[in-house]
Protein backbone atom coordinates (compact mmCIF):
# COMPACT_ATOMS: atom_id res chain seq x y z
CA UNK A 1 0.00 0.00 0.00
CA UNK A 2 3.03 2.42 0.97
CA UNK A 3 4.30 1.63 -2.46
CA UNK A 4 1.07 2.17 -4.41
CA UNK A 5 0.58 5.54 -2.49
CA UNK A 6 4.36 6.73 -3.44
CA UNK A 7 3.21 6.34 -7.08
CA UNK A 8 0.41 7.83 -6.90
CA UNK A 9 2.24 11.28 -5.28
CA UNK A 10 4.90 10.80 -7.89
CA UNK A 11 2.24 11.05 -10.50
CA UNK A 12 0.37 13.86 -9.27
CA UNK A 13 3.39 15.84 -9.15
CA UNK A 14 4.66 14.98 -12.05
CA UNK A 15 1.45 15.84 -13.38
CA UNK A 16 1.41 19.40 -11.98
CA UNK A 17 4.46 20.02 -13.43
CA UNK A 18 3.44 19.18 -16.93
CA UNK A 19 0.82 21.73 -16.29
CA UNK A 20 3.01 24.08 -15.31
CA UNK A 21 5.29 23.83 -17.96
CA UNK A 22 2.48 23.94 -20.73
CA UNK A 23 0.94 27.16 -18.88
CA UNK A 24 4.44 28.72 -18.73
CA UNK A 25 5.43 27.67 -22.56
CA UNK A 26 1.82 29.33 -23.64
CA UNK A 27 2.61 32.37 -21.94
CA UNK A 28 5.87 32.52 -22.92
CA UNK A 29 4.39 31.62 -26.87
CA UNK A 30 1.95 34.30 -26.34
CA UNK A 31 4.71 37.16 -24.99
CA UNK A 32 6.59 36.21 -28.18
CA UNK A 33 3.98 37.14 -30.06
CA UNK A 34 2.63 39.85 -28.43
CA UNK A 35 6.86 41.09 -28.65
CA UNK A 36 7.08 40.26 -32.08
CA UNK A 37 3.85 42.01 -32.76
CA UNK A 38 4.62 45.26 -31.17
CA UNK A 39 8.92 45.56 -32.11
CA UNK A 40 8.73 44.08 -35.85
CA UNK A 41 5.29 44.07 -37.00
CA UNK A 42 3.49 47.06 -36.21
CA UNK A 43 6.68 49.11 -37.35
CA UNK A 44 6.40 47.59 -40.26
CA UNK A 45 3.35 48.08 -40.97
CA UNK A 46 3.71 51.69 -40.12
CA UNK A 47 6.73 52.28 -42.38
CA UNK A 48 5.15 50.43 -45.47
CA UNK A 49 1.61 52.21 -45.32
CA UNK A 50 2.84 55.87 -44.24
CA UNK A 51 2.05 58.24 -46.89
CA UNK A 52 4.88 59.22 -48.29
CA UNK A 53 5.64 63.39 -48.17
CA UNK A 54 8.39 65.45 -48.65
CA UNK A 55 10.01 68.38 -47.66
CA UNK A 56 8.44 71.56 -48.54
CA UNK A 57 9.75 75.17 -47.63
CA UNK A 58 6.88 75.71 -45.50
CA UNK A 59 8.41 79.04 -43.33
CA UNK A 60 9.40 80.47 -46.75
CA UNK A 61 5.77 79.99 -48.07
CA UNK A 62 4.16 81.87 -45.18
CA UNK A 63 6.46 84.60 -45.46
CA UNK A 64 4.85 85.14 -49.20
CA UNK A 65 1.23 85.15 -47.54
CA UNK A 66 1.96 88.90 -46.67
CA UNK A 67 2.59 90.40 -49.83
CA UNK A 68 5.14 93.70 -49.86
CA UNK A 69 6.54 94.55 -52.79
CA UNK A 70 8.67 97.77 -53.74
CA UNK A 71 8.34 98.80 -57.67
CA UNK A 72 11.65 101.12 -57.93
CA UNK A 73 12.28 102.73 -61.01
CA UNK A 74 15.20 105.20 -62.74
CA UNK A 75 14.51 108.76 -63.55
CA UNK A 76 17.14 110.55 -65.24
CA UNK A 77 16.23 114.16 -65.45
CA UNK A 78 18.93 116.27 -68.51
CA UNK A 79 19.14 120.18 -68.01
CA UNK A 80 19.43 121.41 -71.57
CA UNK A 81 21.61 124.57 -72.60
CA UNK A 82 19.78 127.65 -71.18
CA UNK A 83 17.28 125.80 -68.35
CA UNK A 84 19.62 125.94 -65.55
CA UNK A 85 22.10 129.10 -65.16
CA UNK A 86 25.94 128.49 -64.30
CA UNK A 87 25.53 129.19 -60.44
CA UNK A 88 22.11 126.39 -60.26
CA UNK A 89 24.49 124.04 -62.18
CA UNK A 90 26.75 123.84 -59.86
CA UNK A 91 23.89 123.27 -57.18
CA UNK A 92 21.92 120.44 -58.91
CA UNK A 93 22.10 117.49 -56.99
CA UNK A 94 23.10 114.23 -58.22
CA UNK A 95 20.88 111.86 -57.11
CA UNK A 96 17.27 112.52 -54.96
CA UNK A 97 15.37 109.28 -53.86
CA UNK A 98 11.55 109.52 -53.31
CA UNK A 99 9.56 106.70 -51.25
CA UNK A 100 5.85 105.97 -51.57
CA UNK A 101 3.98 103.37 -49.80
CA UNK A 102 0.39 102.17 -50.00
CA UNK A 103 -1.13 99.53 -47.66
CA UNK A 104 -3.95 98.06 -49.69
CA UNK A 105 -5.16 95.88 -47.25
CA UNK A 106 -3.80 93.82 -43.73
CA UNK A 107 -1.64 90.96 -46.40
CA UNK A 108 -0.76 93.05 -49.09
CA UNK A 109 1.87 96.25 -48.96
CA UNK A 110 3.08 98.40 -51.95
CA UNK A 111 6.34 100.59 -51.99
CA UNK A 112 7.18 102.32 -54.86
CA UNK A 113 10.78 104.01 -54.75
CA UNK A 114 11.92 106.42 -57.41
CA UNK A 115 15.45 107.29 -57.94
CA UNK A 116 16.14 110.61 -59.92
CA UNK A 117 19.27 111.56 -61.16
CA UNK A 118 19.87 115.26 -62.47
CA UNK A 119 22.67 116.56 -65.01
CA UNK A 120 23.59 118.48 -68.07
CA UNK A 121 23.06 117.75 -71.31
CA UNK A 122 25.56 116.29 -73.52
CA UNK A 123 27.06 117.95 -76.62
CA UNK A 124 25.60 115.04 -78.58
CA UNK A 125 22.48 115.35 -77.07
CA UNK A 126 22.55 119.10 -77.92
CA UNK A 127 22.57 118.67 -81.32
CA UNK A 128 19.69 116.19 -81.04
CA UNK A 129 17.55 118.28 -79.33
CA UNK A 130 18.11 120.83 -82.01
CA UNK A 131 16.51 119.05 -84.62
CA UNK A 132 13.12 120.17 -86.80
CA UNK A 133 10.35 118.55 -84.72
CA UNK A 134 10.05 116.65 -81.62
CA UNK A 135 9.84 113.08 -83.10
CA UNK A 136 13.18 113.34 -84.98
CA UNK A 137 14.67 115.15 -81.56
CA UNK A 138 13.07 111.28 -79.69
CA UNK A 139 14.53 108.96 -82.86
CA UNK A 140 18.03 111.15 -82.40
CA UNK A 141 18.43 110.60 -78.92
CA UNK A 142 17.22 107.17 -78.90
CA UNK A 143 19.88 106.35 -81.32
CA UNK A 144 22.76 108.16 -79.23
CA UNK A 145 21.59 105.64 -75.87
CA UNK A 146 18.51 103.14 -75.50
CA UNK A 147 17.29 103.50 -71.69
CA UNK A 148 17.18 100.08 -69.81
CA UNK A 149 13.97 98.28 -69.28
CA UNK A 150 11.94 100.12 -66.85
CA UNK A 151 13.46 103.29 -67.02
CA UNK A 152 13.14 107.13 -67.97
CA UNK A 153 14.83 110.34 -69.24
CA UNK A 154 12.87 113.46 -68.88
CA UNK A 155 15.33 116.11 -71.01
CA UNK A 156 14.25 119.76 -69.53
CA UNK A 157 13.98 122.27 -72.39
CA UNK A 158 13.88 126.19 -72.59
CA UNK A 159 10.53 127.82 -73.27
CA UNK A 160 12.66 129.23 -76.59
CA UNK A 161 12.91 125.68 -78.07
CA UNK A 162 10.68 125.35 -81.51
CA UNK A 163 10.39 121.46 -80.69
CA UNK A 164 7.13 121.60 -79.25
CA UNK A 165 3.76 123.94 -79.91
CA UNK A 166 3.14 126.80 -77.76
CA UNK A 167 0.28 124.62 -76.07
CA UNK A 168 2.43 121.87 -75.22
CA UNK A 169 4.57 121.89 -72.55
CA UNK A 170 5.41 117.85 -72.27
CA UNK A 171 6.13 115.60 -75.33
CA UNK A 172 5.76 111.67 -74.82
CA UNK A 173 7.80 109.95 -77.50
CA UNK A 174 7.69 106.40 -78.94
CA UNK A 175 10.60 105.47 -76.49
CA UNK A 176 11.73 106.22 -72.79
CA UNK A 177 12.57 109.30 -73.25
CA UNK A 178 10.32 112.87 -72.72
CA UNK A 179 10.99 116.55 -73.44
CA UNK A 180 9.43 119.23 -70.85
CA UNK A 181 9.58 122.65 -71.48
CA UNK A 182 10.35 124.48 -68.36
CA UNK A 183 9.23 128.52 -68.09
CA UNK A 184 12.17 131.47 -68.49
CA UNK A 185 10.69 132.91 -65.47
CA UNK A 186 11.95 129.88 -63.52
CA UNK A 187 15.44 130.13 -64.41
CA UNK A 188 16.63 133.27 -63.19
CA UNK A 189 16.27 134.74 -59.77
CA UNK A 190 15.27 131.18 -58.35
CA UNK A 191 17.37 128.77 -56.52
CA UNK A 192 18.12 125.41 -57.62
CA UNK A 193 15.56 124.32 -55.09
CA UNK A 194 12.29 125.85 -56.44
CA UNK A 195 13.46 124.71 -59.68
CA UNK A 196 13.11 121.57 -58.78
CA UNK A 197 10.38 121.91 -56.93
CA UNK A 198 8.66 124.07 -59.82
CA UNK A 199 9.96 120.74 -61.81
CA UNK A 200 8.62 117.98 -59.45
CA UNK A 201 4.65 117.97 -60.60
CA UNK A 202 5.23 117.82 -64.06
CA UNK A 203 7.75 115.17 -63.24
CA UNK A 204 4.99 113.00 -61.66
CA UNK A 205 2.75 113.50 -64.34
CA UNK A 206 5.01 111.68 -66.43
CA UNK A 207 5.64 108.78 -64.17
CA UNK A 208 2.07 108.49 -63.90
CA UNK A 209 1.94 108.08 -67.92
CA UNK A 210 4.60 106.63 -68.65
CA UNK A 211 5.96 104.45 -66.06
CA UNK A 212 3.37 102.31 -63.26
CA UNK A 213 0.61 103.95 -61.36
CA UNK A 214 -0.94 102.86 -57.96
CA UNK A 215 -4.27 102.97 -60.17
CA UNK A 216 -2.14 100.38 -62.48
CA UNK A 217 -0.53 97.94 -59.73
CA UNK A 218 -3.89 97.34 -57.80
CA UNK A 219 -5.49 97.01 -61.22
CA UNK A 220 -3.18 94.15 -61.43
CA UNK A 221 -4.00 92.79 -57.57
CA UNK A 222 -7.96 92.74 -58.76
CA UNK A 223 -7.96 88.56 -58.08
CA UNK A 224 -6.42 89.33 -54.56
CA UNK A 225 -7.71 92.19 -53.28
CA UNK A 226 -11.07 93.88 -52.92
CA UNK A 227 -10.73 97.07 -55.18
CA UNK A 228 -12.09 100.42 -54.10
CA UNK A 229 -14.87 102.26 -55.45
CA UNK A 230 -12.76 104.79 -56.87
CA UNK A 231 -10.83 101.95 -58.59
CA UNK A 232 -13.42 100.60 -61.28
CA UNK A 233 -12.49 101.94 -63.97
CA UNK A 234 -9.27 100.16 -63.66
CA UNK A 235 -10.89 97.28 -62.11
CA UNK A 236 -13.19 96.83 -65.39
CA UNK A 237 -10.15 97.26 -67.87
CA UNK A 238 -8.61 94.84 -65.87
CA UNK A 239 -11.43 92.62 -66.29
CA UNK A 240 -11.60 93.38 -70.35
CA UNK A 241 -8.09 92.10 -70.69
CA UNK A 242 -7.01 88.52 -70.73
CA UNK A 243 -5.14 87.15 -67.49
CA UNK A 244 -1.42 86.46 -67.78
CA UNK A 245 -0.35 83.45 -69.44
CA UNK A 246 2.89 82.13 -71.10
CA UNK A 247 1.11 82.16 -74.06
CA UNK A 248 -1.44 83.16 -76.31
CA UNK A 249 -3.49 81.74 -79.66
CA UNK A 250 -4.75 84.59 -82.03
CA UNK A 251 -7.31 83.40 -84.78
CA UNK A 252 -8.67 85.13 -87.65
CA UNK A 253 -11.87 84.16 -88.95
CA UNK A 254 -13.15 85.25 -92.40
CA UNK A 255 -17.42 84.65 -92.29
CA UNK A 256 -18.95 84.68 -95.39
CA UNK A 257 -22.84 83.98 -94.90
CA UNK A 258 -23.46 84.42 -98.58
CA UNK A 259 -20.82 82.87 -100.77
CA UNK A 260 -23.30 82.46 -103.72
CA UNK A 261 -23.59 86.51 -103.48
CA UNK A 262 -19.62 87.55 -103.29
CA UNK A 263 -16.32 85.75 -103.24
CA UNK A 264 -14.24 87.00 -101.01
CA UNK A 265 -10.17 87.61 -100.96
CA UNK A 266 -8.37 88.54 -98.16
CA UNK A 267 -4.37 88.79 -97.59
CA UNK A 268 -4.20 87.31 -94.00
CA UNK A 269 -0.87 86.64 -94.62
CA UNK A 270 0.65 90.00 -95.48
CA UNK A 271 -1.63 91.68 -93.16
CA UNK A 272 -0.67 89.64 -90.17
CA UNK A 273 3.28 90.24 -91.20
CA UNK A 274 2.93 93.90 -92.09
CA UNK A 275 0.56 95.09 -88.84
CA UNK A 276 0.42 92.35 -86.42
CA UNK A 277 3.58 90.58 -86.07
CA UNK A 278 5.80 93.64 -85.16
CA UNK A 279 3.59 94.25 -82.20
CA UNK A 280 4.01 90.30 -81.42
CA UNK A 281 7.64 90.37 -81.92
CA UNK A 282 7.54 93.13 -79.54
CA UNK A 283 5.46 91.87 -76.71
CA UNK A 284 8.06 88.63 -77.03
CA UNK A 285 9.56 88.87 -73.72
CA UNK A 286 5.42 89.27 -72.35
CA UNK A 287 4.58 86.07 -73.54
CA UNK A 288 4.70 83.94 -77.02
CA UNK A 289 2.05 83.88 -79.21
CA UNK A 290 0.76 81.64 -82.31
CA UNK A 291 -1.28 83.33 -85.14
CA UNK A 292 -3.91 81.07 -87.53
CA UNK A 293 -6.73 81.96 -89.80
CA UNK A 294 -9.85 80.48 -91.13
CA UNK A 295 -12.82 81.45 -93.57
CA UNK A 296 -16.21 80.38 -92.65
CA UNK A 297 -18.76 80.31 -94.92
CA UNK A 298 -22.77 80.36 -94.48
CA UNK A 299 -21.75 81.67 -90.85
CA UNK A 300 -24.63 83.71 -89.82
CA UNK A 301 -24.32 85.62 -86.33
CA UNK A 302 -27.37 84.58 -84.98
CA UNK A 303 -29.37 87.55 -84.41
CA UNK A 304 -31.48 89.51 -86.99
CA UNK A 305 -30.49 92.66 -87.23
CA UNK A 306 -33.05 95.69 -87.33
CA UNK A 307 -33.78 97.60 -90.48
CA UNK A 308 -33.92 101.23 -90.13
CA UNK A 309 -36.30 103.07 -93.09
CA UNK A 310 -34.46 106.52 -92.28
CA UNK A 311 -31.21 105.12 -93.04
CA UNK A 312 -31.97 102.38 -95.69
CA UNK A 313 -29.60 100.21 -93.59
CA UNK A 314 -29.81 97.33 -90.87
CA UNK A 315 -28.56 98.02 -88.00
CA UNK A 316 -27.27 96.27 -84.25
CA UNK A 317 -27.99 97.63 -81.06
CA UNK A 318 -25.90 97.06 -78.07
CA UNK A 319 -28.01 94.94 -76.21
CA UNK A 320 -28.26 92.63 -79.46
CA UNK A 321 -24.33 92.50 -79.20
CA UNK A 322 -24.08 89.90 -76.71
CA UNK A 323 -25.92 87.28 -78.36
CA UNK A 324 -24.10 87.55 -81.60
CA UNK A 325 -21.24 85.46 -80.13
CA UNK A 326 -22.68 82.26 -79.10
CA UNK A 327 -23.89 80.83 -82.20
CA UNK A 328 -20.75 81.94 -84.06
CA UNK A 329 -18.48 80.70 -81.25
CA UNK A 330 -19.57 77.30 -81.83
CA UNK A 331 -18.31 77.20 -85.37
CA UNK A 332 -15.04 78.79 -84.34
CA UNK A 333 -13.56 75.33 -83.08
CA UNK A 334 -10.46 75.26 -80.96
CA UNK A 335 -7.11 73.65 -80.32
CA UNK A 336 -7.48 71.13 -77.99
CA UNK A 337 -3.83 70.18 -77.66
CA UNK A 338 -3.06 73.92 -76.29
CA UNK A 339 -4.22 75.37 -72.74
CA UNK A 340 -3.58 78.86 -73.99
CA UNK A 341 -6.06 81.64 -74.30
CA UNK A 342 -7.14 81.89 -77.86
CA UNK A 343 -8.20 85.76 -78.84
CA UNK A 344 -10.66 85.64 -81.36
CA UNK A 345 -11.08 88.47 -84.34
CA UNK A 346 -14.10 87.46 -86.59
CA UNK A 347 -14.56 89.81 -89.88
CA UNK A 348 -18.31 89.53 -90.68
CA UNK A 349 -19.42 90.33 -94.47
CA UNK A 350 -22.96 91.00 -94.49
CA UNK A 351 -25.44 88.99 -97.17
CA UNK A 352 -26.65 91.18 -99.95
CA UNK A 353 -29.75 90.99 -98.50
CA UNK A 354 -29.24 92.58 -95.27
CA UNK A 355 -26.23 94.84 -96.14
CA UNK A 356 -25.25 97.91 -95.27
CA UNK A 357 -25.02 96.44 -91.68
CA UNK A 358 -24.12 99.18 -89.16
CA UNK A 359 -23.62 98.82 -84.96
CA UNK A 360 -24.63 101.07 -82.98
CA UNK A 361 -24.36 102.25 -79.52
CA UNK A 362 -26.12 103.42 -76.72
CA UNK A 363 -27.12 106.77 -77.66
CA UNK A 364 -28.50 104.97 -80.99
CA UNK A 365 -25.49 106.37 -83.15
CA UNK A 366 -23.15 104.60 -85.83
CA UNK A 367 -19.87 103.18 -84.34
CA UNK A 368 -17.24 105.04 -86.26
CA UNK A 369 -15.26 101.42 -86.53
CA UNK A 370 -18.48 99.65 -86.73
CA UNK A 371 -16.93 96.85 -84.46
CA UNK A 372 -17.46 95.38 -81.16
CA UNK A 373 -15.28 93.75 -78.37
CA UNK A 374 -16.33 91.33 -75.86
CA UNK A 375 -13.79 90.74 -72.71
CA UNK A 376 -11.34 88.39 -72.74
CA UNK A 377 -12.47 86.31 -75.82
CA UNK A 378 -12.08 88.69 -78.71
CA UNK A 379 -14.00 91.57 -81.59
CA UNK A 380 -16.13 91.51 -84.12
CA UNK A 381 -15.92 93.80 -87.36
CA UNK A 382 -18.77 94.19 -90.30
CA UNK A 383 -17.13 95.06 -92.85
CA UNK A 384 -19.85 96.01 -95.54
CA UNK A 385 -19.37 95.44 -99.31
CA UNK A 386 -23.38 96.78 -100.69
CA UNK A 387 -20.85 99.54 -102.47
CA UNK A 388 -19.51 96.62 -105.10
CA UNK A 389 -23.33 95.94 -105.91
CA UNK A 390 -24.16 97.67 -109.13
CA UNK A 391 -26.61 97.07 -111.31
CA UNK A 392 -24.72 95.17 -113.92
CA UNK A 393 -23.29 92.63 -110.58
CA UNK A 394 -23.02 89.36 -111.99
CA UNK A 395 -22.73 87.24 -109.27
CA UNK A 396 -20.68 85.91 -107.40
CA UNK A 397 -18.83 89.54 -107.27
CA UNK A 398 -15.41 89.48 -106.46
CA UNK A 399 -14.07 91.62 -104.11
CA UNK A 400 -10.49 92.32 -102.29
CA UNK A 401 -10.99 93.58 -98.44
CA UNK A 402 -9.44 96.37 -97.44
CA UNK A 403 -6.76 95.14 -94.87
CA UNK A 404 -4.80 98.40 -93.78
CA UNK A 405 -9.12 99.66 -92.48
CA UNK A 406 -9.60 95.78 -91.11
CA UNK A 407 -5.94 95.42 -89.12
CA UNK A 408 -6.56 98.77 -87.50
CA UNK A 409 -9.27 97.72 -86.05
CA UNK A 410 -8.19 94.20 -85.18
CA UNK A 411 -4.62 96.11 -84.03
CA UNK A 412 -6.75 97.96 -81.06
CA UNK A 413 -8.54 95.87 -80.17
CA UNK A 414 -5.72 93.58 -79.60
CA UNK A 415 -4.08 95.91 -77.57
CA UNK A 416 -6.99 96.27 -74.95
CA UNK A 417 -7.15 92.27 -74.93
CA UNK A 418 -3.61 91.98 -73.51
CA UNK A 419 -3.83 94.88 -71.42
CA UNK A 420 -2.49 97.42 -73.16
CA UNK A 421 -4.86 100.37 -71.52
CA UNK A 422 -4.59 103.67 -73.11
CA UNK A 423 -3.48 106.28 -70.62
CA UNK A 424 -5.30 109.58 -70.08
CA UNK A 425 -2.92 112.26 -70.92
CA UNK A 426 -3.08 115.61 -68.31
CA UNK A 427 -3.85 119.01 -70.09
CA UNK A 428 -0.44 119.68 -72.25
CA UNK A 429 0.61 116.75 -72.64
CA UNK A 430 1.08 115.93 -76.50
CA UNK A 431 1.59 111.68 -76.96
CA UNK A 432 3.10 110.74 -80.17
CA UNK A 433 1.02 107.69 -81.34
CA UNK A 434 2.92 104.51 -81.24
CA UNK A 435 3.35 103.78 -85.03
CA UNK A 436 4.43 101.10 -86.88
CA UNK A 437 5.40 99.20 -84.06
CA UNK A 438 1.80 99.04 -82.73
CA UNK A 439 3.36 99.42 -78.80
CA UNK A 440 5.73 102.49 -77.65
CA UNK A 441 8.14 101.33 -75.67
CA UNK A 442 6.85 102.76 -72.16
CA UNK A 443 3.35 101.43 -72.82
CA UNK A 444 5.71 97.69 -73.00
CA UNK A 445 7.40 98.81 -69.66
CA UNK A 446 3.60 100.02 -67.89
CA UNK A 447 2.15 96.13 -69.62
CA UNK A 448 5.59 94.39 -68.04
CA UNK A 449 5.25 96.23 -64.49
CA UNK A 450 1.48 94.80 -64.25
CA UNK A 451 2.32 91.42 -65.51
CA UNK A 452 5.13 91.50 -63.20
CA UNK A 453 3.13 92.43 -60.32
CA UNK A 454 -0.09 90.10 -61.61
CA UNK A 455 2.64 87.08 -62.27
CA UNK A 456 3.49 87.41 -58.39
CA UNK A 457 0.24 87.62 -56.69
CA UNK A 458 -1.30 85.21 -58.99
CA UNK A 459 1.84 82.70 -57.88
CA UNK A 460 1.61 83.50 -54.22
CA UNK A 461 -1.49 82.47 -53.91
CA UNK A 462 -1.40 79.34 -55.37
CA UNK A 463 1.48 78.41 -53.70
CA UNK A 464 -0.17 79.51 -49.87
CA UNK A 465 -3.26 77.66 -50.82
CA UNK A 466 -1.18 74.47 -52.17
CA UNK A 467 0.52 74.77 -48.60
CA UNK A 468 -2.45 75.02 -46.98
CA UNK A 469 -4.44 72.26 -48.56
CA UNK A 470 -1.68 69.95 -47.71
CA UNK A 471 -1.30 71.21 -44.01
CA UNK A 472 -4.81 70.52 -43.86
CA UNK A 473 -5.51 66.80 -45.54
CA UNK A 474 -2.31 64.63 -44.44
CA UNK A 475 -3.71 61.56 -46.87
CA UNK A 476 -1.92 63.68 -49.82
CA UNK A 477 1.23 62.41 -51.41
CA UNK A 478 3.49 64.75 -51.59
CA UNK A 479 6.56 63.45 -54.18
CA UNK A 480 9.82 64.84 -54.99
CA UNK A 481 8.28 65.90 -58.03
CA UNK A 482 6.28 68.36 -56.31
CA UNK A 483 8.62 69.58 -53.83
CA UNK A 484 11.03 70.74 -56.23
CA UNK A 485 8.11 72.72 -58.28
CA UNK A 486 6.70 74.38 -55.11
CA UNK A 487 10.52 74.96 -54.29
CA UNK A 488 11.36 76.48 -57.41
CA UNK A 489 8.39 78.24 -57.57
CA UNK A 490 9.65 80.10 -54.20
CA UNK A 491 12.51 80.61 -55.31
CA UNK A 492 11.58 82.32 -58.43
CA UNK A 493 8.85 84.69 -56.27
CA UNK A 494 12.02 85.04 -54.13
CA UNK A 495 14.15 86.71 -57.30
CA UNK A 496 11.04 87.88 -58.94
CA UNK A 497 10.16 90.21 -55.79
CA UNK A 498 14.24 90.66 -55.29
CA UNK A 499 14.34 92.28 -59.24
CA UNK A 500 11.66 94.42 -58.93
CA UNK A 501 12.92 95.91 -55.71
CA UNK A 502 16.12 96.55 -57.65
CA UNK A 503 14.22 97.99 -60.75
CA UNK A 504 15.46 95.24 -63.03
CA UNK A 505 12.07 94.94 -64.65
CA UNK A 506 13.17 92.41 -67.44
CA UNK A 507 14.52 90.10 -65.01
CA UNK A 508 11.64 90.27 -62.77
CA UNK A 509 9.20 89.26 -65.81
CA UNK A 510 11.28 86.46 -66.32
CA UNK A 511 11.69 85.01 -62.62
CA UNK A 512 8.02 85.71 -62.39
CA UNK A 513 7.06 84.12 -64.98
CA UNK A 514 9.26 80.63 -64.03
CA UNK A 515 7.00 81.08 -60.58
CA UNK A 516 3.60 80.76 -62.32
CA UNK A 517 4.68 77.96 -64.60
CA UNK A 518 6.26 76.18 -61.45
CA UNK A 519 3.55 77.04 -59.18
CA UNK A 520 0.81 75.53 -61.43
CA UNK A 521 2.86 72.62 -62.29
CA UNK A 522 2.81 71.47 -58.86
CA UNK A 523 -0.89 72.76 -58.10
CA UNK A 524 -2.43 70.58 -60.51
CA UNK A 525 -0.30 67.37 -60.50
CA UNK A 526 -2.13 64.37 -60.71
CA UNK A 527 -0.73 62.63 -57.89
CA UNK A 528 -2.10 64.48 -55.05
CA UNK A 529 -5.58 63.36 -56.26
CA UNK A 530 -4.70 60.06 -55.38
CA UNK A 531 -5.92 60.15 -51.80
CA UNK A 532 -7.81 63.32 -51.54
CA UNK A 533 -10.91 61.97 -50.98
CA UNK A 534 -9.47 58.79 -48.78
CA UNK A 535 -11.17 59.32 -45.60
CA UNK A 536 -10.54 57.72 -42.05
CA UNK A 537 -13.25 55.47 -42.09
CA UNK A 538 -12.31 53.58 -44.84
CA UNK A 539 -9.01 52.94 -43.72
CA UNK A 540 -10.64 50.84 -40.71
CA UNK A 541 -13.23 49.39 -43.01
CA UNK A 542 -10.00 47.84 -44.78
CA UNK A 543 -7.92 47.46 -41.85
CA UNK A 544 -10.07 45.89 -39.12
CA UNK A 545 -10.87 42.23 -40.67
CA UNK A 546 -6.86 42.26 -41.33
CA UNK A 547 -6.18 43.20 -37.77
CA UNK A 548 -8.85 42.04 -35.67
CA UNK A 549 -8.65 38.00 -35.92
CA UNK A 550 -4.72 38.04 -35.07
CA UNK A 551 -5.33 40.96 -32.48
CA UNK A 552 -8.18 39.47 -30.48
CA UNK A 553 -5.94 35.76 -29.50
CA UNK A 554 -2.82 38.01 -28.59
CA UNK A 555 -5.18 40.45 -26.46
CA UNK A 556 -6.26 37.55 -24.83
CA UNK A 557 -3.53 35.98 -24.11
CA UNK A 558 -2.29 38.98 -22.21
CA UNK A 559 -4.94 39.47 -20.32
CA UNK A 560 -4.81 36.32 -18.92
CA UNK A 561 -1.01 36.64 -18.41
CA UNK A 562 -1.65 39.75 -16.06
CA UNK A 563 -4.78 38.07 -14.56
CA UNK A 564 -2.50 34.94 -13.45
CA UNK A 565 0.23 37.18 -12.41
CA UNK A 566 -2.06 39.44 -10.01
CA UNK A 567 -3.48 36.10 -8.85
CA UNK A 568 -0.27 34.92 -7.64
CA UNK A 569 0.73 38.56 -5.98
CA UNK A 570 -2.24 38.10 -4.14
CA UNK A 571 -1.62 34.35 -3.09
CA UNK A 572 2.37 35.41 -1.68
CA UNK A 573 0.70 38.49 -0.15
CA UNK A 574 -1.53 36.17 1.21
CA UNK A 575 0.58 33.71 2.65
CA UNK A 576 2.99 36.69 4.25
CA UNK A 577 0.52 38.06 6.17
Amino acid sequence: MAYLDNNTNTLCSFSVFVCFSERRRGQLAALSIAAVVIIVGVPLWWRTTETYRAWLPVSQINELAKLQLQLSTDVEVVFARGTVTPEQQKKVPLTQTQDDEHTVDEDTVLRYRYETRYRTATVMEEDALNQLTAAEADLSLHTLSESPCGSLVVYVIPESSSLLPQDVEVYIGQRRTALLRIGAQMRVGRTIEQLLAHLEPRLKQVLQVMSFSHTDITAALSDRVRLSPDNRESKADSMRAFKSSPGYEITFSLLNPDPKSHRLHWDIEGAVQTYIQPLITKLAPVANFSIDSQTLYYAMLGVNPRFDGSRNAYTLNTDSLAHVINPVEARLGSNAASSNPVLNFLLYVPDVHRSPLYIQDYKKQEVPSNAFHSPRWGGIMVYNVNSFYGPDAVFPVDINIDMAKVMGVFLAQLRLLLGVQPSSSPPGFLVEPCGSTGLADWELDRLMWSRSVENIATAATTITSLAQLLDQIGNIVINDNIAQQVSSAVTSLQLAVAELEAGNLGFALQYSKEAILASERAFFDPSLLHLLYFPDDQKFAIYIPLFLPMCVPILLSLLKIVSEARQKRREKQAKKD
